[in-house]
C-alpha cells in the first residue's frame, strides 16, 4: 500500500496588527504526518491488517513586510489550503516524506531492540498474552439401533 501524508495546523500566531494590518500571521505550527495500512493478507472484507505511522511536529516563521501581498485570515478550509501552501514552500517536502517513511518502515521491520540488565529494578514491559484458542472436545456421534 501507499504512504498517506496528511497536513494538520493546530495554531497560528499572529500579531494583532502589523504594517497597518490585522491578524498578521508570524508562525505557523504543523504536524505532518502518514499512514501505511499493511493488509495482514487473510483476504476478510473489509481488510484487516495494520496501520503504521509516524509524524514530524514543527514551526514556520514568517514576516509580513508592508507593500507585499497580504492574504487576511480567514477561519476557512480554502485559508487552511493557502497556509497549507505556505508551508509547501518553505519546507522540503520530500525529505519530511522520506523521513516518515523510513520511521514507518522501522515499525513495520524493526532493525533496533531494547535490552535490560534483570537483576536491575526496571523490568522491561511485558508483552501482551497471545490468545490461547480453548479446544472443542470432539463431539461422539451416536449409533443408531
Amino acid at each position: 500500500m501507499a504512504i498517506i501524508y496528511k497536513w494538520d495546523i493546530p495554531t497560528m500566531n499572529a500579531h494583532i496588527q502589523s504594517e497597518g494590518k490585522d491578524n498578521v500571521i508570524y508562525t505557523v505550527h504543523y504536524i505532518y504526518s502518514g499512514s501505511e495500512f499493511i493488509p495482514d493478507g487473510v483476504g476478510n472484507e473489509p481488510p484487516t491488517g495494520e496501520t503504521y505511522s509516524s509524524r514530524i511536529i514543527g514551526t514556520v516563521s514568517y514576516t509580513y513586510v508592508a507593500g507585499e501581498p497580504f492574504i487576511p485570515y480567514e477561519n476557512t478550509e480554502a485559508f487552511e489550503a493557502i497556509v497549507i501552501g505556505w508551508l509547501e514552500g518553505s519546507l522540503d517536502v520530500p525529505q519530511l516524506q522520506a523521513s516518515i517513511a523510513a520511521s514507518i518502515q522501522s515499525q513495520i521491520t524493526p532493525v533496533n531492540e531494547d535490552l535490560y540488565f534483570t537483576w536491575q529494578n526496571s523490568q522491561p514491559p511485558t508483552p501482551p498474552p497471545t490468545p490461547v484458542p480453548t479446544p472443542v472436545p470432539p463431539v461422539e456421534e451416536e449409533e443408531e439401533e
